[in-house]
């Protein structure tokens, strides 16, 4: 972790120069810096930085923004880094830095190494972030891959940025589908002592990921519960055959990768009472009361619907459009009822709060937005919860799409996926655009060896920076040195302008919460180091290993290797290997 990179250095110049007008009574002494940035100019001609202070200060200063930014101009050029700091449009500061602060940021990221990039702006704050969650009733599927992939690098970036990250699991084993998967379970384990089952009966799960576990079971119990009524094997089998899927979807998900740490249970919610109790401390708090539900909107009520009086969550208070059902007419406890005790108990463990759901579950947010605030704020601590919701992805092959159909058993399974195209390339692929877009999985392209693979492209320009550090360590024993950085050209520079984009876009993205956009900053990062690489395949003296000049060559070697270092960090971000060969 470190506060000393470039864009960190500069905004404390700004800020410096600032203060100067301020003690000048230039800006008046109530001024304050949060809304002042500094970051890269949209178009790169215009400089090596940017900020917005006139723009932002004009107002409070009671002049116009080009007329505060020439005060501020001068100042800025007295530091012995930046060549020329110009006005530019309404109010704009265009900033450009000598040579030597683009060599002393690569000498950063060869000090730093792994932890370049890496920030303490979470201060340690602890963050649950709930991510998969998908009911144990069988393996993971293409359903369930993005956002797993997006939770887990949620979480890695996150921790990245400072954060104490809390990963967790949300076991849904408390419902109806949870009886379906018993039953469908205990007619495996009938299979398995020989019963002909015949076909699987409509309402079962029909895949054969059952077999193994009913063949367990009749290991562990014989034909003790082949011919007893439901009542006495249901709650067993749905515990066992609960146990059974998740030791199964553990597996599926270390194949990506993905570990939590947190496996909450629903069935243990219920049965440790936390529903009532956190219902005991919404009506305590006015936030729970007895009323009638409103009629369906729209349309006229089905005919067997009547008033029923039930315990309502005052959504409404808090920007949901009507209040909602904790408990059902039978007094079963309504699914937000449980999710609002659930999410009740996570606010009491974690600073704020992030769920990463599938985008069929739009409609929720909004009460369990409203029942975390009005739950937190009551308490006396009112935690961020944040929702991502991240759409479907369709697969295809070679341009087809491919079939599935989860009600036969027939579907495309993570386990399927990894084996066929790799771990890498399904996480890196499901961070190549924003969550909540529609994307599609083409297995025929996300192997392609081309620029249009942005998994092949990145993991390409990792071992192009290899393949040349080796290259030179064996046919000439030259090894990356700093010793002639000042010989290193605005092409090569331009490339560190890049890399020093790193620690900032980490910051910007964790804010956000969006790891997408470090995939996004490193396809452009190799983009730039490809462009470089390619100079050299026409003119000789701009490759890495210029022959004779070992000089230049290290220096060169000394900014590959600081390149690779960057492109290794965005990749254990996202859970991806930078390769050494391809």
């Amino acid at each position: 972790m470190t506060d000393t990179t470039l864009y960190k250095t500069f905004a404390a110049v700004v800020e410096d120069a600032l203060s100067e007008l301020v003690a000048s009574g230039d800006l008046p002494e109530s001024t304050t810096f949060e809304r002042v940035t500094v970051e890269p100019p949209r178009d790169p001609s215009h400089g090596d930085l940017s900020t917005n202070a006139a723009m932002v200060l004009a107002k409070p200063a009671k002049t116009n923004p080009r007329a505060l930014a020439e005060k501020i101009t001068p100042k800025l050029e007295l530091h012995p880094l930046i060549t020329s700091a110009e006005a530019a449009g309404p109010g704009f500061i265009n900033i450009r830095l000598s040579s030597t602060a683009w060599i002393d940021e690569l000498k950063t990221i060869d000090e730093l190494g792994a932890s370049y990039g890496r920030s303490g702006m979470g201060e340690g704050t602890k963050v649950n972030v709930e991510y998969v969650s998908a009911n144990p009733t069988g393996p993971m599927h293409m359903g369930h891959c993005r956002g797993a992939v997006v939770g887990d690098a949620l979480a890695s970036l996150l921790e990245f940025a400072g954060h104490e990250v809390i990963r967790e699991y949300y076991i849904n084993d408390a419902g109806g589908q949870v009886d379906t998967l018993a039953r469908s379970a205990h007619l495996r384990y009938r299979e398995a002592l020989g019963e002909e089952i015949g076909p699987i009966p409509e309402g079962l799960y029909p895949g054969d990921y059952l077999v193994p576990v009913g063949q367990a079971l009749a290991h562990e119990f014989g034909d003790q519960y082949a011919g007893t009524q439901e009542a006495e094997w249901l709650p067993l089998f749905r515990k066992q055959a609960v146990a059974k899927m998740m030791d199964l979807i553990k597996a599926d998900l270390a194949l990506l990768n993905i570990h939590h740490d947190v496996f909450a249970s629903e069935a243990a919610l219920h049965e440790a009472g936390k529903p009532a109790e956190a219902e005991a401390w919404l009506r305590a708090h006015d936030l729970v009361y007895d009323g009638v539900l409103e009629a369906p909107k729209g349309k006229a009520p089905p005919e067997d619907w009547e008033p029923v009086e039930l315990p309502l969550f005052r959504s409404s208070k808090y920007g949901d459009d009507q209040d909602r059902p904790i408990k059902k007419s039978n007094g079963q406890w309504t699914y937000f009822g449980a999710d609002l005790a659930y999410h009740f108990e996570k606010a009491s463990k974690a600073d704020a709060l992030i769920d990463i759901w599938g985008a069929d579950h739009a409609g929720t947010v909004k009460r369990i937005r409203a029942a975390v605030s009005a739950l937190t704020e009551g308490a006396g601590r009112e935690v961020p919860f944040d929702v991502k919701l991240v759409q479907m992805v369709q697969l295809m092959r070679a341009g087809e799409p491919v079939k599935m159909s989860k009600r036969s058993g027939n579907f495309i399974t993570i386990a399927d996926m990894v084996e066929e195209v790799g771990k890498d390339v399904v996480r890196f692929t499901m961070l190549t655009r924003k969550p909540e877009a529609q994307m599609e999985f083409d297995f025929a392209k996300v192997v392609e060896a081309s620029k249009d693979n942005p998994v092949y492209y990145v993991q390409y320009a990792h071992a192009r920076i290899s393949r040349s550090l080796r290259k030179a360590a064996d046919e000439h024993a030259i090894t990356p040195s700093a010793d002639d950085l000042d010989r290193l050209g605005e092409d090569e520079l331009g490339l560190v302008r890049r890399a020093a984009q790193f620690p900032r876009e980490v910051e910007a993205a964790a804010r956000a919460r969006e790891p997408h956009r470090i995939a996004f900053y490193l396809y452009d990062l190799a983009s730039d180091l490809h462009a470089f690489y390619t100079a050299g395949n026409k003119d000789t003296q701009k490759r890495f290993i210029v022959e004779h000049d070992w000089g230049l060559s290290g220096a060169r070697l000394f900014l590959a290797d600081a390149i690779g270092q960057v492109l290794r960090n965005g990749l254990g971000v996202l859970g991806v290997e930078a390769v050494e060969s391809m």
